[in-house]
């Protein structure tokens, strides 16, 4: 078996190509199904940030451990060309799992506000 990367939409995937003989008419592709990234650990408790959908972080809009109000703008998530605001659920310190430039799937821990 031989193991490839291959790109499709932004996304990449770890596919294996297995020899099945001379007589076969075209190789056949079996996926290997490799566990996503584990995202950093994040200290204490709070209030999960997740991504609605996938996208590209632009911006983001506080920094780091600064104090957040609810439904404050925290960072801008690009998506099929159009920018969305995500905002903080509660008050408190916001602390980022991803930064700029970062493509993120949906579900993905944005942030915490401990």
């Amino acid at each position: 078996m031989r193991n490839f990367l291959i790109t499709v939409n932004g996304k990449q995937y770890e596919v294996g190509v297995e020899e099945i003989g001379e007589t076969a008419s075209a190789p056949r592709a079996v996926p290997v199904v490799s566990a996503p990234p584990a995202a950093p650990a994040v200290g204490g408790k709070g209030t999960k940030v997740l991504s609605p959908f996938p996208g590209l972080i632009k911006s983001l809009l506080v920094e780091n451990g600064a104090s957040v109000k609810k439904d404050q703008p925290i960072l801008v998530l690009e998506a099929m060309k159009m920018d969305n605001d995500i905002t903080s659920p509660c008050d408190g310190t916001v602390t980022f799992n991803v930064q700029k430039g970062a493509n993120v799937e949906s579900d993905a821990l944005l942030a915490v506000i401990a």
